[in-house]
């Protein structure tokens, strides 16, 4: 939505749930942040909604990024937006660069008649190049200094993978975006993965300049390499469960039975994400954190389980002193 200055001029204000997913962060998240710390000084609309100006939405977004690399929000919260890109290194040669129009290559038809009707200069891009879809992409006439390829595709897939990929070398660019209206989360993932920034289709197509920014900067999810601490193999093997449930149907007390559905619940989990396909190195990693997670709270479980067993003179699994 737009309002307007005490000079007359208009501007683009955001909404928290926009702000939130330009900044990279989770809605709740900029919640307890403003709750907390007031961070952005937001206005309210007439309806009382918390409104964000661009200025507001980037300073959000310097925040995630510090506080990915392990700062404190606490501390970040009372620095401006100066401050916060010293840290991460922007001088002043690269704000200037964020600030200017963002070359930009399109893909996508209805992207492209949008991008027209509203103005290109009024969105805050420089459109160098565009195609109807992906399949056209690799021919698509281009601009060598275009910075940035903005792909939209209403449904994505694991096929399109590729596809973008192949775009993104015959254009050149150094980032990419790709809009979305519905896509599993392992393609998102996978395209993560790749190096893109991936998000919905903006219902306001002001925002488009600030993903392409984001993209320029590198604020992205950070990806994690895969998780290697090891946990202890499981005590309780499903029939031992089992033999605890049924005798614990003696006892007025039901937590043996609800105790052995947890841990019947969370081995099964755990196994299966060990054994969950993995497309990708990054696939494989989450899967890897989801098994290591799991076993983790197998133990803690098992513990617990072995305590009740002999507080209520259940039976232990066979070799247990």
């Amino acid at each position: 939505m737009t309002e307007v200055n005490k000079t007359g001029q208009e501007r683009i204000m955001y909404r928290t749930g926009a702000a939130a997913r330009l900044a990279g962060l989770p809605v709740e998240t900029l919640r307890v942040w403003e709750r907390r710390y007031s961070l952005s000084d937001a206005q309210r609309s007439e309806r009382g909604q918390r409104l964000y100006s661009a200025e507001q939405v980037t300073r959000l977004g310097l925040l995630k990024q510090l506080v990915d690399q392990g700062h404190s929000i606490g501390v970040l919260a009372g620095l401006n937006r100066d401050q916060l890109q010293s840290m991460l290194g922007l001088d002043g040669q690269a704000r200037a660069v964020a600030a200017a129009p963002v070359r930009v290559l399109l893909v996508g038809a209805m992207l492209a008649r949008r991008v027209a009707a509203m103005g290109q200069g009024a969105l805050g891009l420089d459109v160098r190049g565009h195609c109807a879809d992906l399949a056209q992409a690799v021919d698509m006439s281009q601009d060598p200094d275009a910075d940035v390829l903005v792909i939209e595709q209403s449904e994505l897939d694991e096929r399109a993978v590729p596809a973008v990929v192949a775009a993104r070398e015959a254009a050149g660019v150094g980032a990419v975006v790709v809009l979305y209206r519905f896509c599993s989360s392992a393609t998102i993932r996978a395209l993560r993965a790749q190096g893109c920034l991936v998000a919905r289709i903006p219902a306001d197509l002001n925002e488009l300049a600030l993903l392409c920014q984001s993209a320029l900067t590198g604020h992205r999810p950070p990806l994690h390499e895969p998780a290697t601490t090891a946990v202890a193999p499981p005590r309780f093997a499903d029939e031992d469960l089992a033999n605890i449930t049924a005798a614990g149907n003696r006892l007025t007390c039901e937590c043996p039975r609800h105790l052995s559905d947890l841990l019947l619940m969370v081995g099964s989990f755990e196994r299966y994400s060990q054994q969950c396909a993995s497309r990708n190195p990054q696939d494989a990693a989450l899967h890897a954190e989801l098994a290591l997670a799991s076993g983790r709270a197998r133990v803690v479980l098992e513990a617990a389980m072995e305590r009740l067993a002999i507080e209520e003179g259940l039976p232990l699994p066979k070799g247990w002193a």
